[in-house]
Formats: C-alpha cells, sequence, structure tokens
C-alpha cells in the first residue's frame, strides 16, 4: 500500500473506478494523478492476468478429454476471479485506499509516483 494524499485520491476517484473496467481511459486522461495511476497499474495487471490465465486455458483444451475438462473449469472459475478482483479493487477505490489486488497486486507496470 502506497501513501496518498485524501485529496488527490477524491480528484482521481472517478478515474481509479475506470481503471477496474476499461483501463485505457485513466491510463491517457489521468497520468497526473498518483491514485488513479496506481489503480490503473492494478487494472492493467488485472487484465494481463486474465489474457495469460484465458491463454493457458487454450492451450490446456487442446489436450484431449482431461484437457477439455480442465480448460472448461479455467474457463469457468477466470471470469469469475476477474469480477471479484475488479469488485475488491473498486471497493478500495471508493474507500480511497491504494492497496494491492490479492496475487498480482505487487506487479508494478506503471509507476504511480
Amino acid at each position: 500500500m502506497i501513501d496518498i494524499d485524501k485529496q488527490e485520491a477524491e480528484d482521481g476517484k472517478i478515474m481509479a473506478v475506470f481503471a477496474y473496467i476499461i483501463f485505457l481511459i485513466p491510463l491517457f486522461a489521468a497520468s497526473d494523478n498518483q491514485f488513479a495511476r496506481y489503480h490503473t497499474n492494478q487494472g492493467v495487471v488485472l487484465f494481463l492476468a486474465w489474457l495469460v490465465l484465458t491463454f493457458v486455458g487454450l492451450i490446456i483444451g487442446l489436450v484431449p478429454i482431461i484437457g477439455w475438462i480442465l480448460s472448461t473449469i479455467l474457463f469457468s472459475a477466470v471470469p469469475l476471479a476477474f469480477l471479484g478482483f475488479a469488485i475488491y479493487g473498486i471497493i478500495n477505490v471508493v474507500q480511497l485506499e491504494a492497496k494491492p489486488l490479492p496475487f498480482i497486486g505487487g506487479i508494478i507496470l506503471i509507476k504511480s509516483y
């Protein structure tokens, strides 16, 4: 968790929520707000994790029978996990907190400070 000025967090709240829905908007529109950039990073990492897990599911699905079963489970779990992580991130935004997402939140792709 990083230290964020409460006024800056309040100013960047809307863009930070968008970071979990579509990260491109705050990536360019809120480049000067540390709070929004922090959550944009979390949104980008979440999207990339979803992309990687989807690709892994496609590869696993190529294996007959057991691969089909495992990929079906993966394709069911990944969207639910994505939704859960996004909701967790949005709750953090609404509470004006900069908590990292579980498991993947420590990855920094966009420097926010």
